[in-house]
């Protein structure tokens, strides 16, 4: 068999660069919320519009409506936990 013992020395790779982490993950976190917001405004604002004899232009209304609302609702969620 052969031998596969390591015979340098250990690399532990390089410094974690935080402030770089941090700030990724921040973005990360407010692509998502943002991103489910307006998958879920999209969702109800379609069945609005196919459901009720008001239709699309109702439909667009209540899209608009709601991502107003669930952003000003998500601006003050945090977005890192400590």
């Amino acid at each position: 068999m052969a031998d596969t013992t390591p015979t340098g020395p250990i690399e532990l790779g390089a410094q974690m660069d935080y402030a770089e982490h941090e700030k990724t993950y921040s973005t990360f976190i407010s692509l998502s919320k943002y991103g489910t917001l307006g998958c879920v405004a999209l969702m109800i604002a379609m069945a609005f519009g196919f459901f009720t004899p008001a239709g699309f232009f109702s439909g667009v209304v209540l899209f608009l409506v709601i991502c107003g609302v669930g952003g000003y609702l998500l601006r003050d969620v945090p977005t890192h936990i400590r």
